[in-house]
């Protein structure tokens, strides 16, 4: 029989919930109150998902104190378009777009960008296997750029900005997608902020892009229809069918974040967690991190053990003890565990003790 009992989900993505947001979502499924029908089923140009849509954007403006002259747009395609989109709609003729190499991620949004003008890498940590994040006096930063980009967390490498970079008047772009209300944000700071919602937000489907008025004026009127930020905001997200369905958690996934306190109790939630694990990963040096300490990732905890051996073993215990998705990502091995704003500290206490107990009939 398929179980039914929750296990601790550590994957890097789609992630884990939270369980009142599913609650909530399992007694809407068959008939939104008042409504009669399901949210997927009502129609976008409704009145009900108008509202919907409008209390998501309200919700999220107040959570994260997003000033008024930035749009909050919904869109398709994963961060993964927005490699594209960012570059089509922001890059100037004639100018360079600065972006910073910190690991998989931002090379492919490198590459895309590459496909659509000039790109100067203006900094990378490449030759350290990406174990870190780059010091401002190692950024060569392009006067005039059109923009500059940075991933604020590498959910691979397990590495985040625990400071976001000086550029300047030149517009900072960041991919905030593993990150993304994981603690208070100066959202004033940025140009630009993109992030598929499959790991802090909500589900897979849906993707946040906050962009300041000013920068949709660069949308040029060639643009393909789809890709041109200008006309999504100019029809407020609506101008095909958006995902109502994940529109609507992401709206009940605001109220649960307001709910523990706001931004600021979350980062006191997160640093908790993130500072159990490590500390259980410091202790004998029978675990080992892979990101340098000043660098370290609260929301993707990444680590090693003695021998790629033992990772298969760790891992395949591990998922029968109920901790599931700690495996590294395949293009870098290792071990995982991803423990975004939903993840239960009691699943981080419980890896914790899993992990001792390990090193005892293990190490």
């Amino acid at each position: 029989m398929p179980t039914t009992t929750r296990v601790f989900n550590f994957s890097a993505g789609p992630a884990v919930l939270p369980v009142p947001v599913l609650e909530q979502a399992q007694r809407d499924l068959v008939a939104l109150p008042g409504v009669g029908m399901s949210v997927m089923e009502i129609s976008h140009r409704s009145k009900v998902f108008e509202d919907l849509l409008a209390g998501a954007i309200a919700a999220l403006r107040d959570l994260a104190g997003v000033p008024p002259n930035y749009r909050i747009l919904f869109l398709q395609g994963g961060a993964s378009l927005q490699f594209t989109m960012v570059p089509m709609n922001l890059l100037k003729t004639g100018t360079t777009a600065d972006y910073v190499d910190t690991g998989t991620w931002a090379v492919k949004a490198i590459e895309e960008a590459r496909r659509v003008g000039t790109v100067n890498v203006t900094g990378s940590t490449k030759a350290d296997r990406y174990n870190r994040i780059p010091t401002q006096a190692e950024l060569h930063l392009t006067p005039g750029a059109s923009f500059a980009h940075i991933t604020s967390n590498n959910t691979i490498e397990g590495t985040e900005w625990k400071a976001f970079p000086d550029v300047g008047t030149v517009p900072l772009v960041a991919d905030a997608s593993s990150d993304i209300l994981s603690g208070p944000i100066d959202v004033s700071r940025f140009g630009l902020i993109y992030a598929g919602a499959q790991k802090n937000l909500g589900p897979s489907g849906v993707t946040l892009v906050i962009v300041r008025e000013d920068l949709l004026e660069r949308s040029d009127k060639n643009l393909p229809t789809m890709l041109s930020y200008k006309v999504q905001a100019e029809n407020n997200s609506l101008y095909n069918t958006p995902n109502t369905f994940g529109v609507y958690i992401f709206g009940l996934v605001m109220q649960w974040l307001k709910s523990l306190g706001g931004l600021a109790a979350v980062a006191r939630l997160n640093q908790h967690k993130a500072a159990l694990l490590y500390s259980e990963i410091d202790r004998t040096g029978f675990y080992r991190g892979t990101a340098q300490a000043e660098s370290r990732s609260l929301m993707n905890i990444t680590f090693r053990l003695p021998s790629e051996e033992l990772e298969k073993t760790f891992d395949r215990q591990a998922s029968a003890a109920g901790f599931d998705g700690l495996k590294g990502h395949r293009s870098v091995g290792g071990l995982r565990a991803s423990i975004y704003n939903a993840f239960p500290e009691e699943g981080v206490a419980g890896l914790v003790d899993f992990m001792r107990e390990f090193e005892r009939t293990h190490g």
